[in-house]
C-alpha cells in the first residue's frame, strides 16, 4: 500500500506548550521553526492550544489565533497541514458532577474547535474527557484501582453528552475530534484504547473518534491482540483520526523501543493519516508532569549539552526513522 500521501507532522511540544498568541516576537519564532522543519521534510505541525489562565474569553482568544494564522500566511506557510492538541482542565471539566461546570467545559472545548478551524486545522486531539493530570481523591485520600474504576462510571456518563454536543459543533467546523488515551502515570483515565472504545459507545457522533500513540501502547497493559482488535474496531467505525509516533520516554524516536511492525501493520490497513512525530522536550512545562530526567534538546542559538542532539537533529532523525518503517511495511 502506498504511503506517498500519508502526511507526517511534528508536534510543537518539541519547543513549547503555549504558542503565546498575541506575542508577535514569538510568532516569528514559530515561523522560523516551521520553515526549518518544512525544509527537513515535515508536512505540517501539531500545535498546542493552551487553556486560558482565567475566565474563558472565546472571542478574544479567537482573534489572537487569527493574528497567528495571518503571520503564518504572510510567511508563505499556507500549504502546511495543521492539527491541534487540547486538554480538559479542572476549570473546564466535561465529566464534572456540576451541570454549570459541564456547560463551561463545552464552551471551552467549542472555542478550541473554533481555534483549530481558524488556524486551518482539521483534527483536534488530546485528553478531553477528564481533566488531564488531575487524580481524584475522596476526603483527601487518592482513589486507585476498584475505587477509581467505580468513580469513573459516573464521570464518563457525565462527559458523554458533552462530547456528543461538541461533535455536532465540530461537524459544522469541519474538525475531527480525536480523544487520546493517556497512560496512568499522567492522568487517571482513559488510559487504554479499550477504555476509549468503551467511552465511544456512549457517544454516537462519529465526528468524535480516537487517537492512538505508540508510547501509550508500549507503557499500557493491552496486549498486541487487543490493540489490533481495537484498531480494527476504530477503522471499521471510521473513527480513527490520528496516529502518534512517540518514544516511551517521550524523547527521541531514533533507536527508541517502539514495536513498529506490530503497531503500524493494523493501522496501515485503513488509515490514511495524519501521523504525528511527538517529542516532549525537556522544557519547564513538561518536567514535573512527565518526570523528565533526560537532558533538553537545544534550540537554535542555545548551547547544547555534551553528547545531546539539538531539536532539529532529533526531528530529522525521527522523520528518517518513520519513513524507513513505512518503507519496510510497504515492501511486504
Amino acid at each position: 500500500m502506498s504511503v506517498l500521501n500519508r502526511d507526517i507532522l511534528i508536534s510543537f511540544f518539541m519547543f513549547t506548550a503555549n504558542l503565546e498568541p498575541g506575542n508577535a516576537d514569538y510568532a516569528r519564532t514559530i515561523v522560523a521553526h516551521m520553515k526549518a522543519l518544512r525544509e527537513i521534510g515535515y508536512d505540517g505541525f501539531d500545535l498546542p492550544i493552551a487553556p486560558p489562565a482565567g475566565a474563558l474569553d472565546r472571542d478574544g482568544d479567537l482573534k489572537l489565533y487569527e493574528e497567528l494564522r495571518k503571520a503564518l500566511d504572510e510567511a508563505e506557510l499556507k500549504k502546511l497541514r495543521l492539527t491541534t492538541n487540547v486538554y480538559a482542565t479542572p476549570a473546564f471539566d466535561p465529566s464534572s458532577p456540576s451541570a454549570a461546570q459541564r456547560k463551561g467545559a463545552l464552551e471551552y472545548l467549542k472555542s478550541r474547535v473554533d481555534i483549530t478551524k481558524v488556524l486551518g486545522g482539521d483534527v483536534m486531539a488530546g485528553p478531553i474527557v477528564l481533566p488531564y493530570g488531575v487524580f481524584p481523591t475522596d476526603w483527601n485520600l487518592p482513589l486507585w484501582s476498584d475505587a477509581l474504576q467505580d468513580w469513573l462510571v459516573r464521570r464518563y456518563e457525565n462527559a458523554m453528552p458533552v462530547l456528543e454536543e461538541l461533535g455536532d459543533h465540530a461537524v459544522a467546523q469541519g474538525v475531527k475530534l480525536a480523544i487520546e488515551p493517556v497512560g496512568h502515570w499522567e492522568t487517571p483515565a482513559p488510559n487504554l484504547l479499550s477504555d476509549l472504545l468503551g467511552f465511544l459507545k456512549g457517544v454516537p457522533n462519529i465526528q468524535v473518534g480516537g487517537c492512538v500513540d505508540t508510547a501509550q501502547v508500549v507503557i499500557g497493559s493491552d496486549n498486541v491482540e487487543t490493540h489490533i482488535h481495537g484498531i480494527r474496531q476504530l477503522l471499521d467505525a471510521k473513527r480513527l483520526y490520528y496516529v502518534h509516533l512517540s518514544a516511551p520516554d517521550r524523547g527521541a524516536l531514533k533507536d527508541s523501543w517502539i514495536p513498529w511492525r506490530q503497531f503500524l501493520e493494523p493501522v496501515f490497513e485503513g488509515f490514511e493519516g495524519p501521523y504525528l512525530v511527538e517529542v516532549f522536550n525537556a522544557i519547564p512545562a513538561f518536567l514535573n508532569g512527565l518526570r523528565i530526567t533526560r537532558r533538553k534538546f537545544s534550540f537554535p542559538g542555545e548551547k547544547s549539552s555534551a553528547n545531546v542532539p539539538d531539536a532539529y537533529t532529533v526531528a530529522r532523525e525521527a522523520l528518517a526513522e518513520v519513513r524507513k518503517q513505512f518503507d519496510l511495511l510497504n515492501r511486504k
